[in-house]
């Protein structure tokens, strides 16, 4: 099972006038001093799109971030620079963020600060309300107000993010930070989960995979493309995508490289060279079935989402 995308055979995902829609839409938010000569046609983001949505069957809302990123780069621009339309931020609680790229508006605590990673990255870390817990990141150019820990603030205008069903929020120039003078006790939305049952099915998505290198994107890229970044050489990465069915639950789980390479006996430098013999990176994860498929386990891990965040897994006799 390849983990690149594949053209469709017949499926179409949007009409000519959505695509032409979108394109039209897109070249109205670059700014006007961005050049004539140097902005795309609505032909030209057509054709990028229509690969994107009707080739690959990539989400339209996918490849018109994707397509957008892509013109931010070639034209050298800011995102802030963009004429967006205005975005409508609901109040919510933590619990109920389910949704990738929505704005919202929370109150929180600042439960936790890590250490960033990239000079882009003013402050990472962990916010908390009643309902639980979700990671934070404030982006060194939005150029935001210092977030204290154990601070509570109202965060107004902050977007999500997915990420193989976890969520965080994104802090931007938009976002507005107020202090509250006020206590939060957080709660926490990770469920502690042990299940035995067999493995049904591993799902697309297994083996070995490439992910985005930009400074906090860690999304799988599909056809060497980043759904936020576009077109980027990716860094190799192991995992399982699998599902588990005791009769009266269905359990999907994910194992990152370490479990990955626990479960199925490999490390991830022998599957680049598995890849590298056979051209093909697939290889992989067509293994997979045969060797975990149809067994018993013993997993242990974090519900999150849909998703259990496997620490454990044994195979039971």
């Amino acid at each position: 099972m390849s983990t690149n995308a594949t053209p469709a055979d017949s499926a179409v995902n949007a009409s000519s006038d959505d695509l032409a829609t979108t394109a039209t839409t897109l070249i109205e938010q670059f700014p006007d001093d961005a050049g004539d000569e140097a902005l795309p046609s609505v032909d030209d983001i057509v054709t990028r799109l229509d690969q994107m949505v009707n080739g690959y069957n990539v989400p339209l809302e996918e490849a018109t971030r994707a397509t957008r990123n892509h013109y931010l780069e070639v034209l050298g621009i800011e995102y802030d620079d963009l004429a967006l339309p205005s975005q409508s931020a609901s109040d919510t609680t933590l619990d109920e963020i389910n949704t990738d790229g929505q704005w919202v508006s929370v109150t929180v605590k600042v439960v936790d600060l890590w250490e960033p990673t990239s000079d882009s990255i003013a402050q990472v870390g962990l916010i908390g309300d009643e309902s639980g817990r979700l990671k934070f990141t404030k982006w060194a150019k939005a150029e935001l107000p210092e977030l204290d820990a154990d601070g509570v603030y109202r965060l107004d205008n902050v977007v999500t993010s997915e990420y193989e069903g976890c969520y965080s929020i994104n802090l931007n120039s938009r976002t507005v930070i107020d202090p509250v003078d006020d206590d939060i006790e957080v709660g926490d939305n990770a469920e502690e989960l042990t299940i035995e049952a067999p493995m049904v099915a591993i799902q697309s998505g297994s083996g070995l995979i490439k992910r985005c290198p930009h400074d906090g994107c860690t999304r799988v890229l599909q056809d060497g493309r980043c759904a936020e970044h576009g077109k980027v050489e990716g860094e190799f990465d192991l995992r399982i995508k699998a599902v588990f069915d005791d009769g009266v639950r269905v359990q999907h789980a994910i194992f990152d490289k370490e479990a990955t390479e626990a479960l199925a006996d490999i490390t991830i430098e022998e599957a680049k060279q598995q890849a590298m013999d056979a051209l093909d990176t697939s290889v992989v994860a067509n293994d997979l079935p045969d060797a975990l498929v149809g067994r018993y386990y013993r997993v242990s891990g974090r519900v999150i989402g849909k998703y259990l965040l496997v620490d454990e897994a044994d195979p039971l006799a």
